[in-house]
């Protein structure tokens, strides 16, 4: 298919350093995270959906329903998913971009590193070996996440690691554990780690907070809390920042609608649900798998994975003692065996993601169009590089070692209970 010259132009200009050297006779427009949340901004009241890749087929099903709405969207990977995952951080722009070739994907996509965790100082060597190495495997977005840390120390991580992020890339930071209703960020501790980065020249692109709300399957019934995140977001108006909203599994339609409509989120991760729809499992209107009173899944007759395949997946759970949530761990040993089925299933999972990802972008998130924004924001500043959405407003004097310190031992905080809270 000859591409329109309009199209060749913004793929000639939008794709970033690092995928023009990967991909050079790719017609795939993959971007900065900065390109998806700008457009996102100039819709206004508008989020996308980041869907966490944790299987080919999702990834796929994800990306048609993108092109099909007209939507920028982001495609990630978690540094926690990359461990019982088949998709990791060095495949996941290789099977983004030839997935968009192959069917012909013409809207921006983002591939972004999501929670790369810094769970204390010892992590920051490695990081310091892995972040760029990521970035040479096709990543155009991270999330730096040191939210298990104090606060404190949260910030100086953010900001010895940023000297490893490339100034054109998406950036995304967090306060607060993802930890349900405990533990919820603050307006003094998100505020604190935006204004300690914007001292140092660092403009973030989201924010992701605890707000309420967990990651898997939601089994708490309150979930996000919007007038918390607008009251933070309201707090950091100066620095241009938007949200991310993490933990969207098993959130209602309508509280997902008041995130988007009520507060700055331009960014909402998806994982779970998108993994259970592809199996074929029953869920509710906001992709909660529905489980009897035995805990069980409730596997759709003829949708997803074949119902052979389905019994030796529950069966293989039952003897590692994986349930609810735990089930994501079938996705790196089933992956080969999902992907050997006929292709009939095979589209079938992918289509069923494609239906439920076209649904939460048009009907929920207020994304449709957005590609076509992107594009047409990429042609007008004639580069990959938006920029940063804030200049400096803080004194760096004010900011120095010492002072995070000291200012972080004033700081208003609930850092709820310990534990392992990785997604």
């Amino acid at each position: 298919m000859i591409l329109a010259e309009e199209y060749k132009k913004v793929v000639k200009i939008g794709r970033p350093p690092n995928i023009a050297r990967l991909f050079p006779h790719s017609q795939a427009l993959i971007v900065s995270g900065k390109v998806i949340d700008r457009a996102m901004f100039a819709k206004g009241r508008a989020m996308t959906i980041a869907a966490n890749g944790r299987s080919h087929l999702v990834i796929r099903g994800a990306l048609m329903a993108a092109q099909r709405a007209d939507a920028a969207i982001i495609v990630e990977i978690a540094r926690s998913e990359c461990g019982y995952c088949p998709v990791n951080f060095y495949n996941i722009a290789r099977q983004v971009d030839a997935l968009c070739n192959e069917l012909g994907i013409t809207v921006p996509v983002a591939v972004h590193a999501d929670h790369y965790g810094i769970k204390s100082e010892a992590d920051i060597p490695y990081a310091k070996i892995e972040l760029p190495s990521m970035f040479d495997a096709g990543i155009t977005s991270i999330a730096v996440d040191a939210s298990h840390m104090p606060d404190d120390k949260n910030l100086l991580a953010n900001i010895e690691l940023n000297a490893l992020i490339p100034s054109w890339a998406g950036l995304e930071t967090e306060v607060g554990e993802i930890k349900g209703a405990e533990g919820l960020s603050t307006v003094d501790d998100a505020s604190f780690l935006i204004k300690g980065l914007n001292a140092y020249g660092i403009s973030a692109d989201w924010i992701a907070l605890n707000n309420g709300t967990t990651h898997g399957l939601e089994a708490s019934g309150q979930g996000i809390q919007v007038e918390l995140t607008a009251s933070i977001h309201k707090a950091l108006e100066p620095f241009r920042v938007s949200g991310a909203q993490h933990g969207t599994s098993g959130n209602s339609s309508e509280k997902l609608r008041a995130i988007a409509s009520d507060t700055y989120t331009t960014k909402a991760n998806v994982a779970t649900a998108l993994q259970m729809v592809s199996w074929g499992l029953e869920v509710n209107d906001y992709g909660n798998a529905i489980r009897d009173d035995d805990g069980n899944f409730h596997k759709l007759p003829g949708e997803g994975v074949s119902e052979e395949l389905w019994a030796e997946m529950t069966a293989y759970a039952a003897k590692q003692g994986l349930k609810g949530g735990d089930y994501k761990k079938l996705n790196l040993p089933f992956e080969t065996k999902i992907l050997a089925q006929e292709r009939t299933i095979r589209d079938r999972m992918a289509k069923r993601v494609e239906d439920f990802v076209y649904t939460l972008l048009v009907n929920v998130f207020n994304a449709e169009g957005t590609g076509t924004i992107a594009k047409d924001l990429l042609m007008k500043a004639k580069s990959y590089d938006l920029g940063p959405k804030a200049g400096r407003v803080e004194d760096a004097a004010d900011w120095s070692r010492e002072k995070i310190i000291e200012r972080a031992k004033t700081l208003v905080v609930n850092s709820g209970p310990a534990g392992n809270f990785d997604d």
